[in-house]
C-alpha cells in the first residue's frame, strides 16, 4: 500500500504500465524506490488513473517462476482510490494496528 503520484501512462499489449512516483509507502513487504512501474492488465475493471492524480494504491509485486519479471502488477482484489489526507490517516492508522 502506498501513495503515489502518476507521471506517465502506456498501453503495453494487454495491459497498462503507469509510471508511479512514490511519495509514501504505508504498509509493503517488498521495497519502494522513488519512481516504480505499475502494471495493470486492461481486463481490470478498475478506472484508468489519470497523469498528475495522486492516488492510495494496493498492489502486489509480482514475481515470474523464472525469476525473470518482476514488477507491481494492480489485480482485481488491488485497488486505486483518489489520495486525501482522510485516506492517508486512515491507512496510517490501519497499518499500526496490523
Amino acid at each position: 500500500v502506498f501513495h503515489g503520484r502518476i507521471v506517465a501512462r502506456r498501453v503495453v499489449g494487454q495491459e497498462t504500465r503507469y509510471e508511479v512516483e512514490v511519495k509514501a509507502p504505508y504498509r509493503h513487504r517488498f521495497p519502494l524506490v522513488a519512481r516504480e512501474y505499475l502494471w495493470v492488465p486492461n481486463t481490470c475493471g478498475c478506472p484508468p488513473l489519470r497523469e498528475g492524480g495522486e492516488y492510495l494504491l494496493m498492489a502486489r509485486r509480482h514475481v515470474n517462476h523464472e525469476h525473470t519479471l518482476n514488477r507491481i502488477l494492480l489485480q482485481d482484489d488491488g485497488y486505486a482510490r483518489p489520495w486525501t489526507p482522510r485516506e492517508a490517516r486512515l491507512v496510517r492508522e490501519a497499518a499500526r494496528h496490523c
